[in-house]
């Protein structure tokens, strides 16, 4: 997926969106990044993602979970940590085909539902929820590259939630320059969205120890026990640094039940309050020895 001819177009134009400001494109730089997936009972990814075009995608007979974090060092809207917790997925009417949406990505779809997307700072909230609808939310977060592992941790009211730690790779050596599409639930749409990225990767494939996943026991997090995930991961990876450009194009739907829906899902009225503050959080109460204690306490 190249960037598209547009955001060439628009380089150095500016934008007030939500009174935010943007220099076209929204784009990042020198920012580090870690992904880890892991495979997951497919029927109950599939009870996580709501209405019916939305679909887990398939390897062999699991599904994928996702996550992913990005340092955003350099952007519009200031330093923040992103912190994607997503399940794989395909788009359409019927289910994909097993592994054939991995090689025909725009043709099924293929992308990532984001279920939790905590971030650093509030403008960030105000930017990616209000406008691109993505699941956005204020936490305590960091980033840190250790000597034998890149790890992140997401707290939220002062308790641990999740903890992600890949194996710090000897080298990053594969030249990575792609794109990728977020999907998310706001207002009652199903919000799609598109970011494109390069840099250069290091990573892991079906590696026993090459990723650490801890998740904590608030009811947040509970969804996420109920995946059955497998520790080893299917893949692991880092950037020490990329460089991308979210697109301001993005594409909406109604979310439809077969009933009426009985609660309305969170909208406008959770951004349009929300300041422009590049303020973090107290970081989380990372363990000093994090690197050989095997557990968080709260895990």
């Amino acid at each position: 997926m190249a960037i598209p001819r547009r955001q060439t177009w628009l380089a150095g134009r500016h934008a007030l969106v939500d009174d935010i400001p943007f220099r076209m494109p929204v784009a990042s730089q020198t920012s580090p990044a870690l992904m880890a997936v892991f495979s997951i009972d497919l029927e109950a990814a599939r009870r996580v993602i709501p209405g019916n075009e939305i679909h887990p995608f398939q390897l062999w007979r699991r599904g994928l979970l996702v996550v992913t974090v990005i340092d955003y060092v350099i952007t519009n809207i200031g330093r923040y940590v992103e912190y994607s917790i997503a399940i794989a997925c395909t788009h359409g009417r019927r289910p994909a085909p097993r592994l054939l949406p991995g090689l025909l990505m725009k043709a099924f779809g293929t992308g990532q539902y984001v279920v939790d997307l905590p971030v650093s700072t509030e403008i960030s909230v105000k930017g990616g929820r209000g406008i691109w609808g993505m699941p956005k939310h204020q936490a305590s977060l960091d980033f840190v590259i250790g000597e034998r592992w890149v790890s992140s941790q997401y707290d939220l009211d002062g308790k641990m939630m999740m903890r992600i730690d890949v194996t710090k790779p000897n080298s990053a050596w594969l030249p990575v320059s792609t794109g990728a599409v977020n999907y998310c639930c706001f207002r009652g749409m199903l919000m799609k969205s598109y970011i494109y990225f390069k840099g250069k990767l290091g990573f892991s494939l079906f590696a026993p120890g090459s990723a650490r996943l801890f998740i904590g026991d608030h009811p947040r997090m509970a969804w996420l026990k109920t995946l059955d995930i497998d520790p080893i991961p299917v893949a692991t990876g880092f950037f020490p640094s990329t460089a991308g450009v979210l697109d301001d194009y993005f594409e909406c739907w109604f979310v439809t039940e077969p009933e009426p829906p009985a609660q309305p899902m969170p909208g406008l009225e959770t951004t349009y309050p929300l300041g422009q503050s590049q303020q973090w959080l107290a970081p989380p109460a990372r363990p000093a020895d994090w690197e050989s204690a095997p557990c968080p306490a709260a895990c």
